[in-house]
């Protein structure tokens, strides 16, 4: 693979530590802030939101840019943003500088998935994107255990001290090997890019996102008090949990690379079941430590097997023009999902069942992602409605 993706690999680590980490340290931020835990998972809604909201809005701004400046202002973008993190002195002003970092999350994975898909032959495209995405992966296994143990050691601030480091890493090995563009880039009139938002094909496709990750943070997002409260797990052993969590992810994957280069839509079906069916069954297993364990692996596993599937799908049916924009939508889509799985899980420990009910909850979605891609198939006999 190109050097050029493992710069772009670099980017998505850093990303995905400030995305992730806050889940390890939900504890310290509500004590240490005066909040309920449920208000501190709402910093992970808020992010999501930011996210959602960025990813058109950067995508269109950035559109004539290369490519390259874009990916290395992004990254400027969220280390000034983990930078006001670390020095935030209340909740609120926290809430604020979550949502201006995740503003440059949504446009650098699209934009980086475009790029990632474009230095590979056809045949390899899923598999480039899914190395892009093993930043998430690895930022997942080592910098949020990392980062949850370096909150309860020193305090969670100096979590986002060391987020910021990451930032100006990334940056620099953008710089340094993120090959710059020949020319201007090939932008069209807006009009035919905003076009990609008529296809019903790409609006199924990021529905099927939204729930398939709605489910997957229904439950993560709790996955310390889970793993504390239900399971029994001391505190100082979710770290470690954490990291089974990351290596499931680094699995799933690979393999949902994989099989979505060989045969896409299965691989988005299969993975959206094998997903439904770990959460299921992770709900009976709760209370028993080493199966708990177990499905924590597995439902890293499981959640990332879907991405590469999930994203590629968007953009093949987004196609030409909209090829870029439908991408960063689908990483708002990843977000927005992320942002109503938290809400959900908040809602039903709060006002619900409680704790012990999100796993169902969170089966519920995947598996309503199943349904819409299954309307897809449907769409796509009837030539007329399928673009």
């Amino acid at each position: 693979m190109p050097l050029a993706l493992y710069a772009l690999t670099a980017g998505a680590f850093g990303i995905g530590v400030t995305e992730f980490v806050i889940m390890g340290l939900l504890m310290q931020v509500s004590g240490d802030l005066g909040v309920s835990i449920s208000a501190a998972g709402l910093l992970i809604t808020g992010y999501a939101l930011g996210v959602f909201a960025g990813a058109p809005l950067l995508t269109i701004a950035t559109r004539r840019l290369p490519q390259k400046t874009t990916l290395v202002s992004l990254m400027v973008i969220f280390t000034l943003g983990n930078l006001a993190c670390a020095l935030a002195p209340t909740y609120e002003t926290l809430m604020i500088a979550r949502i201006v970092t995740a503003l440059a999350h949504g446009t650098f994975f699209g934009v980086g998935s475009v790029v990632a898909a474009g230095l590979v032959p056809p045949e390899r495209r899923a598999s480039a994107i899914a190395l892009m995405f093993t930043g998430l992966t690895a930022a997942t296994l080592v910098g949020v255990p990392f980062g949850a143990w370096l909150g309860e050691a020193f305090g969670w601030r100096s979590t986002f001290w060391a987020v910021t480091g990451i930032g100006v890493f990334a940056a620099l090995v953008l710089i340094a090997f993120v090959p710059r563009a020949k020319q201007a880039p090939d932008v069209g009139p807006l009009s035919e890019e905003l076009a990609v938002l008529k296809r019903p094909q790409v609006l199924l496709g990021l529905l099927m996102t939204v729930l398939g990750f709605g489910g997957v943070f229904a439950v993560f997002t709790y996955i310390q008090p889970i793993l504390t409260q239900i399971t029994g797990f001391p505190l100082a052993a979710v770290s470690p949990i954490l990291l089974v969590f990351g290596g499931g992810l680094v699995a799933g994957n690979f393999l949902g690379g994989k099989f979505a280069d060989r045969a896409l839509t299965p691989a988005l079906f299969g993975t959206l079941a094998v997903l439904t069916i770990v959460m299921v069954a992770m709900t009976f297993f709760l209370e028993n430590k080493i199966a708990a364990v177990i499905f924590t692996g597995l439902l890293g596993a499981a959640a990332f097997a879907t991405v590469a599937p999930l994203q590629l799908r968007v953009m093949e049916a987004a196609g030409g023009a909209g090829q870029t924009l439908a991408s960063s939508l689908n990483i708002a889509a990843f977000n927005l999902g992320n942002a109503l799985g938290a809400w959900l899980g908040g809602t039903v420990i709060d006002h619900g069942p409680g704790l012990h009910a999100v796993t169902w909850i969170g089966a519920f979605m995947p598996a309503a992602a199943i349904a819409a891609a299954l309307y897809s198939q449907r769409l796509a006999t009837r030539p007329a409605l399928a673009c």
